[in-house]
């Protein structure tokens, strides 16, 4: 009762902004029902008969992803976890339109829904409607109602690609006679590094119940740049074999503006350069158009321009990838990349993607959210990390001038990614086993 009391408050309180964004950029309107009150009978229904299999066989796989990096997790690992369980029906939620959007787009309307908030009604009606038989949660997304209704309800909760960050393991600490009970009910956590396992164990998980099965991201990372998907890309963008392309995704606010001055003070030297912008919010597409332009440049928007293939993508011209879901791809583009998320307080965004096709990568002094791997990625000598615009400036020239280096950078890149591959068979093997043993106990 406490926790739906402080939930009440908290959006009481955070109404105002709630409403301003509903009402300026259209967030959080979709799947209010399903927030507040929780999966319905006939979203369950739908879900189930999605699956197309005999009810008395089938079992169900709750999966929730908050959004579109955790979603982008699931899709291997759901193939691999119906290869060895085929009468399994999957059930992804997720708590932000983006990631709902992705998620279809991975597994289909049917079998998606949007995570209901930690209330005891909405979280009862889910489980209660969709009968779940395992609880799998991607990362880490604890929340107490959630966890201590499906602990009661002898659920199997399990924690997949499992990252604590040492300051959020300090804020569970300094609340632990609120949070530790959270953690000490979680069946199994498969941690991506060491570090990670032992903050877990810090915050009330028993150690029994934690494994280290490394980073799934490292197995999800593209390799291969010959796909359909890179090319139809390459072949919008009308890219010349002379030209070096320059990517920086993923970007927060600020991080355009860095991107749009070096490249500025690099494309007269370096007429061969050419620059794409990836932002990380959609909210954030127009803004970042109009900052392009006050640049005095020209913004070619992925969402509404023609493609370049039949014109001349000059160096006054940005291209602006303002859709949803593009980014893996369009990493394949690019010789040179710059991770986003990294020169501001975010932490940092995945760098695994351009990584794993032979980009030479940088990205910022914050990295806090991908420690371990930015980390591995530089001690194999496959990325670099830059400290302000002076030393990106200096990284994005020398991919530009000496391009042998740019790509003995992009293969020690590859070459980290293919040591670290693995850990989704881990975890798939180890859901399995805990999943039956779950059962036999019970």
């Amino acid at each position: 009762m406490l926790a739906n009391l402080i939930y009440s408050l908290a959006l009481f309180l955070a109404s105002p902004v709630v409403a301003y964004r509903i009402i300026r950029h259209g967030r959080y309107r979709r799947g209010v029902a399903n927030k507040l009150l929780g999966l319905s009978p006939s979203g369950a229904q739908k879900i189930h008969e999605a699956a197309k299999l005999n009810a008395n066989s089938k079992q169900c796989f709750w999966l929730h992803a908050v959004s579109v990096g955790e979603v982008n997790l699931l899709p291997s690992l759901v193939e691999k976890l119906r290869a060895r369980s085929p009468d399994t029906v999957f059930a992804i939620s997720t708590s932000t339109d983006t990631g709902y959007d992705v998620a279809v787009k991975h597994f289909g309307e049917d079998a998606v829904f949007f995570c209901p908030l930690d209330f005891t009604w909405a979280v009862r009606r889910t489980l209660r409607n969709l009968k779940p038989s395992k609880l799998i949660l991607a990362e880490l997304e604890l929340w107490p109602n959630l966890i201590r209704i499906a602990d009661e309800s002898q659920l199997p909760i399990m924690v997949v690609n499992a990252r604590l960050s040492e300051k959020s393991a300090r804020g569970y600490q300094k609340f632990s006679k609120l949070t530790r009970s959270t953690f000490a009910r979680l069946t199994w956590v498969g941690s991506q590094d060491q570090t990670c396992a032992e903050r877990f164990e810090s915050c009330g998980t028993p150690a029994k119940n934690i494994a280290v099965t490394g980073s799934i991201k490292f197995d999800d990372a593209p390799t291969d740049r010959n796909t359909p998907d890179v090319a139809s890309r390459q072949q919008w963008a009308g890219i010349d074999p002379w030209q070096r392309v320059w990517m920086f995704g993923s970007t927060q606010e600020g991080e355009e503006e860095l991107g749009l001055s070096v490249y500025q003070e690099l494309k007269t030297l370096h007429p061969e350069l050419r620059l794409i912008l990836v932002p990380r919010h959609p909210e954030r597409f127009d803004t970042v158009a109009r900052l392009v332009e006050a640049h005095g440049m020209k913004a070619h928007r992925r969402s509404t321009d023609h493609s370049l293939y039949d014109s001349q993508w000059d160096a006054d011209t940005a291209i602006l990838i303002d859709t949803i879901g593009e980014l893996p791809h369009w990493w394949g583009v690019c010789q040179i990349a710059t991770v986003g998320g990294s020169f501001g307080d975010r932490g940092g965004q995945n760098m695994l993607e351009p990584a794993g096709y032979g980009c030479a990568v940088s990205f910022g002094p914050n990295t806090k959210n991908f420690a371990e791997i930015a980390e591995r990625l530089i001690d194999g000598h496959g990325a670099v990390r830059v400290a302000d615009k002076a030393e990106l400036t200096d990284f994005v020239r020398r991919c530009v001038s000496d391009v042998p280096a740019a790509d003995s950078l992009g293969r020690a890149a590859r070459q980290v990614i293919d040591e670290h591959c693995g850990a989704t068979d881990k975890t798939v093997a180890a859901l399995i086993v805990v999943s039956n043993s779950h059962r036999a106990a019970a």
